[in-house]
């Protein structure tokens, strides 16, 4: 059978708000799905709206699936990651879009994003994204003019997360964005794992949430094979 592929697309944002703080790609939030991915034979390409290495943040050493995945070849193409206009979300089985403070900059309301979002939807690939990656959703439309988002189970970093850590930095709050959109959200207790799956969109909370996201797309994608 083909090897499924996953496309991962990060962040280009190096800093967020008024302060200018320092931002990127929350780094657990790629290294523990591309663990449970890779020890599940499923392939993953990583691309960005401008290409290139993406900024990361939040990385620790005493987290060996972090160092695992920071001396692995998978970083160093995370590094030389594709430039999303010149990617066909087609050629993937399900895209996901890692979270961290990054995507409230250059991934919500970026056209080229929403693009590949309802092109994936609309070709019943696997949608999927963790903390403020669900950001990438805010915006999306289906044909009939409706959000993506409406009336669909999902999570994403909350309000009580997001109070004391970065309401000072973000330029809108995410949970509310998609409460306004039509999302049916849902949340667990802050920094605790929670996973949301419905159907082919499949969404975690927190840096705490990547792994489970990891193994829940392993399994959506060993149902399409």
């Amino acid at each position: 059978m083909p090897v499924p592929y996953v496309l991962f697309v990060a962040t280009n944002a190096a800093i967020i708000g008024p302060n200018n703080r320092a931002t990127g790609f929350f780094f657990p939030e790629i290294a523990h799905p591309f663990e449970a991915l890779d020890r599940a034979g499923i392939a993953v390409e990583f691309a960005s709206p401008l290409g290139g290495k993406p900024p990361e943040d939040g990385f620790d050493a005493d987290d060996p699936g972090q160092t695992t995945f920071l001396e692995s070849k998978a970083y160093r193409r995370l590094s030389r990651s594709r430039k999303l206009s010149e990617v066909d979300v087609l050629d993937y089985d399900a895209v996901f879009f890692p979270g961290g403070l990054g995507p409230m900059v250059d991934i919500t309301g970026n056209p080229e994003v929403q693009d590949a979002v309802i092109r994936a939807w609309d070709a019943g690939l696997i949608v999927s994204a963790v903390c403020h990656g669900p950001s990438a959703f805010l915006g999306v439309t289906l044909d009939d003019g409706s959000p993506l988002v409406r009336g669909r189970k999902l999570t994403a970093f909350s309000d009580a997360e997001e109070n004391g850590y970065a309401d000072k930095d973000v330029p809108f709050d995410l949970e509310a964005a998609l409460r306004e959109e039509g999302a049916l959200y849902e949340a667990t207790e802050p920094w605790h794992s929670n996973l949301v799956v419905d159907g082919r969109l499949i969404t975690g909370q927190n840096p705490q949430s990547g792994a489970v996201v990891g193994e829940a797309l392993v399994d959506a994608l060993k149902q399409t094979r």
